[in-house]
């Protein structure tokens, strides 16, 4: 699923959890903490762009415009985090959004390149932001997210994977580490607020020590898995207590049994060293596991009137979903709410398409029941 240089989403979320490491808005740029109010303001789902693995995997506006629409009109969804490297990218994906009526979460999250590039990336991905806001977009900027894995300096290694490494080793200065970071994230927060003057946030992992009073929007990647529906709120209402919206910027698991358990680390199963790659052990497939955990979180943050949520993810095209080949259905270590399957299966230059899982069908009647009317049924094919 990934070339040696390379770490999904997915990984990047569950490998900062081995490692261990450390809602109502007021005028645009100014916000205050949810009230007595109930239910989520924004209900969305996580789009990432990129060039993907294969050029058959990649990013192609035909495509793009296909999936936007399905999540308006199919997934019921007011919200899409657009996210990835690319600004040109970027800006279409979030264009097309806004221009279907869709509140847009812009995220950039450019890595393994000097930090000026990352924050020149920043730059140019917030003026698009701010453009947008302009002809009358609602856009919230987060300027990135666990900035310790994306940016080179904050934990010693060239590449996140090396950098991955001296993090589950524990060969990193911690004391350091914070320092970089909270310089970094500063930064980042300066270069966006230079050039957008609307709601700035970041995506943060659940045990990361950040200056909130740098942001407008508190975010919080969430991959928790508790029994007990209590904990899932006590442990939330931790992140209100800077006074700020809280937005859950990732939440999700993997289609197998005991997915949710490993609280971030579904996506360890899959012996990347095997050419072609494989899973490992003896997984039983379920999707109803995904939707589940999903509709569970999804009654918690309504519950709470946070003000997003935002489901991880829409699609993982370079996980295929091969169900005559369970050893390589490289699917159930994906987070996504939809299944890739390949045209011809084995021949991954014929292309593909998205079909609905379990979870995709859930979050539609979760998010159903909030939606703007006049929304018709798109298509999965572009």
């Amino acid at each position: 699923m990934e070339q040696t240089d390379r770490i999904t989403r997915a990984r990047f979320l569950a490998t900062m959890a081995a490692a261990g490491a450390a809602g109502a808005l007021g005028p645009a740029g100014r916000a205050r903490a949810a009230g007595p109010r109930r239910g989520l303001r924004r209900r969305g789902v996580v789009y990432t762009v990129g060039e993907g693995e294969t050029p058959a995997t990649g990013w192609t506006a035909r495509r793009m415009r296909a999936d936007i629409r399905a999540i308006r009109d199919r997934l019921h969804a007011d919200t899409v985090d657009v996210t990835g490297d690319g600004v040109e990218r970027l800006t279409a994906t979030a264009t097309e959004a806004a221009e279907l009526g869709l509140h847009v979460w812009l995220q950039p999250t450019l890595g393994d390149v000097p930090g000026r590039d990352i924050l020149e990336h920043l730059a140019e991905t917030a003026r698009s932001a701010q453009r947008l806001r302009r002809q009358g977009a609602s856009v919230d900027l987060s300027v990135g997210c666990e900035f310790w894995l994306f940016v080179p300096g904050i934990v010693p290694g060239d590449t996140v994977l090396e950098r991955v490494r001296n993090l589950m080793d524990g060969a990193y200065d911690p004391v350091l580490f914070q320092r970089r970071l909270a310089d970094f994230t500063a930064r980042a927060a300066r270069t966006a607020r230079s050039v957008f003057d609307g709601r700035l946030a970041y995506a943060a992992a659940q045990d990361d020590d950040v200056d909130w009073s740098l942001f407008d929007i508190v975010g919080i990647d969430y991959y928790s898995f508790f029994e007990r529906r209590a904990d899932y709120v006590a442990e939330l209402r931790g992140y209100l207590r800077w006074g700020k919206p809280l937005a859950v910027t990732e939440f999700g698991t993997c289609a197998y049994l005991g997915a949710p358990r490993t609280a971030g680390m579904g996506w360890d199963v899959v012996d990347h060293d095997k050419d072609p790659e494989e899973i490992k052990g003896h997984l039983v497939r379920s999707e109803r596991t995904q939707a589940e955990y999903v509709s569970r979180l999804l009654d918690v943050f309504e519950s709470m009137g946070l003000y997003a949520a935002m489901a991880f993810e829409f699609v993982t095209p370079d996980a295929p979903h091969r169900p005559d080949d369970p050893v390589h259905d490289l699917d159930l270590a994906s987070y996504a709410v939809t299944r890739t399957v390949e045209n011809r299966p084995g021949h991954p230059e014929s292309g593909w398409h998205w079909e609905p899982k379990q979870a995709f069908h859930a979050l539609a009647r979760h998010y159903a029941g909030h939606a703007a009317p006049g929304r018709g049924a798109g298509s999965g094919r572009p």
